[in-house]
């Protein structure tokens, strides 16, 4: 799950559209399609990794540390879903009604597009740090549990730093790119975990005989 839901949200950002197209009435049905396919798979890949850290938790063990994580990382996700909405399913309407519309409703319909882009930016900022978070804690959980590498734990405590001193203090903007930064860390160590908890499986219970 780990790894299946960090290349989804990977293949996202990379078709992800980027806003430097010009919409018009012409290419309106196909770049409609790429924004809902993309933000439609961000809606499948979010509960699929959240599915995923589950399973991590289980495997480094019941703590407070995992299940703060788990919080975080859930707190953040319903951000992400709630962002995607906004970019992939309601611009994609208002932007069809500011085309197919009445001409004398064209400029609420604008007014609505910034308002619901301003929406997804905030959602997205709950999302980046209410992930790092949950990494920085996942990160001390793996750690502390000694059940996985240890340079996993090393790897998520840097990209969890970084990524809440770069956009706390570094000016990260949440665009295309800066989001893509955000999303390209994150699932590369997602995926790291996941080949780890496929590789280092746990050893068998042999019961006492009695």
């Amino acid at each position: 799950m780990l790894i299946v839901g960090a290349l989804a949200a990977m293949v996202v950002m990379t078709f992800h559209p980027t806003g430097h197209t010009p919409i018009t009435r012409e290419n309106f049905p196909s770049q409609a399609l790429l924004n809902v396919t993309v933000h439609s798979l961000a809606l499948v890949a979010a509960p699929t990794l959240f599915l995923g850290l589950l399973g991590l938790a289980r495997r480094l063990g019941h703590s407070d540390v995992t299940t703060a994580a788990l919080v975080a990382y859930g707190f953040g996700a319903v951000a992400i879903m709630s962002a995607a909405v906004a970019s992939g399913l309601v611009v994609t309407a208002v932007i069809d009604q500011i085309f197919t519309g009445p001409t004398e409703a064209r400029g609420m319909n604008e007014v609505l597009l910034t308002y619901t882009g301003l929406v997804n930016q905030g959602f997205a900022k709950v999302n980046v740090v209410a992930s790092s978070v949950a990494v920085l804690l996942f990160s001390a959980g793996i750690w502390r549990s000694d059940r996985l590498a240890r340079a996993a734990a090393v790897a998520g405590a840097v990209i969890g730093t970084g990524l809440l001193l770069t956009f706390f203090f570094g000016g990260l903007r949440l665009d295309t790119h800066g989001f893509g930064i955000v999303t390209f860390a994150q699932s590369l160590w997602l995926i790291w975990l996941g080949v780890l908890l496929c590789r280092e499986v746990e050893p068998a219970v042999i019961p006492h005989s009695s």
